[in-house]
């Protein structure tokens, strides 16, 4: 879509971006202002503001644990669009991801309605981890929108719970009245990301750690084509749509650290594969720890299941069809936008 009809058809309209100050809510929220759009950021009081700069930008504390809450914290606004990007990746207790992720989600839409809130289209970031291991059988095969979601992490099992009351209120709201459009995007990575940003630091450090002898196909998106899908789902996707997101390749278990490594200037690197039960082991007492601490750890019971997990291909063809979606940034360059910003902010 060209600069002019963007501006055309955003200009003024009113966006809510929960999830503001996170990796992707962040880029959300810069593509609106780029539109034209009035942009209301919705943070907690402890979420940090770094890349929420911009003087346009409406600062908004809601409260998702509460309901009534909500309601009061909405009934004097208007919005045309909700994207609902907040949400946990990794907690302490996994009955966290439902309190956060679904129910969050529950309050969030049940508030709105209960204000009467004018919503022309409500986009709600789930994952492609919703389907778990499926497919992993030779030859591996694209997971698709037909496939019966089977979530073998706590986050899955709660995006997909959240995904579940969309359709369900949906059906007993009746007559459009909730447009809702579900994006199930794959390993999203770029700058402010932090978790595939370990690996770097890993490697800066002159190891790469890895698992699994058997084949593993991987996806990944790059975060301004998640974006590009967001604004794409806000002005085409037909109401109760899903879509998966990636960059429309598929690579295996090596390339991701193959290209940090390039990018970093060849450093000297011990490669190191272990087998799945040293994972296993690994995250078993990373999880005890971190519970012990009170400190979330990267290596946790759903980091488990997420690596030793062998395909995570994804049919985006829907996507492409119906959105007209297509990712314009694959592995390689994303990987060097991404290495060069950790550089730029002394991350590496």
């Amino acid at each position: 879509m060209e600069k002019e009809n963007v501006a055309s058809v955003y200009a003024g309209k009113r966006i809510l971006v929960t999830g503001a100050s996170g990796f992707i809510g962040s880029f959300i929220v810069e593509e609106a202002l780029r539109r034209g759009m009035q942009v209301w950021a919705a943070v907690r009081k402890s979420s940090s503001r770094q890349y929420l700069q911009d003087e346009r930008i409406r600062f908004f504390e809601l409260n998702l644990s509460s309901e009534s809450e909500l309601k009061e914290q909405l009934k004097d606004v208007r919005f045309d669009y909700v994207v609902h990007a907040a949400g946990v990746t990794k907690c302490l207790h996994k009955e966290d991801f439902h309190r956060i992720n679904t129910e969050g989600t529950i309050h969030l839409v049940k508030a709105l309605a209960a204000v009467k809130m004018p919503v022309k289209k409500f986009v709600y970031l789930s994952s492609l981890s919703i389907f778990g291991a499926i497919h992993e059988e030779q030859p591996y095969e694209e997971i698709k929108e037909t496939d019966h979601p089977q979530p073998n992490t706590a986050y899955g099992k709660s995006k997909l719970e959240a995904e579940a009351f969309l359709d369900k209120w949906a059906t007993e709201v009746g007559n459009g009245s909730f447009p809702y459009v579900v994006l199930r995007p794959t390993g999203v990575y770029g700058p402010r990301e932090k978790d595939y940003f370990l690996m770097a630091k890993s490697i800066k450090g002159h190891t790469d750690f890895s698992v699994g002898y058997k084949r593993q196909d991987i996806t990944f998106v790059y975060v301004t084509d998640v974006v590009q899908a967001v604004f794409l789902a806000l002005e085409k996707g037909g109401s109760g749509r899903k879509y998966f997101l990636s960059d429309g390749e598929v690579y295996q278990s090596a390339t991701f650290s193959d290209l940090i490594i390039r990018e970093m200037g060849h450093p000297w690197c011990l490669r190191i594969k272990a087998p799945i039960w040293i994972l296993r082991i690994a995250t078993f007492f990373g999880e005890l720890i971190g519970k012990a601490t009170g400190s979330v750890s990267a290596l946790n019971n759903d980091k488990y299941h997420i690596l030793r997990q062998r395909n995570w291909r994804c049919d985006i063809e829907p996507a492409r069809r119906e959105l007209g979606y297509e990712p314009l940034v694959k592995l390689d360059k994303g990987v060097k936008l991404t290495v060069e910003w950790y550089k730029e902010q002394g991350w590496l």
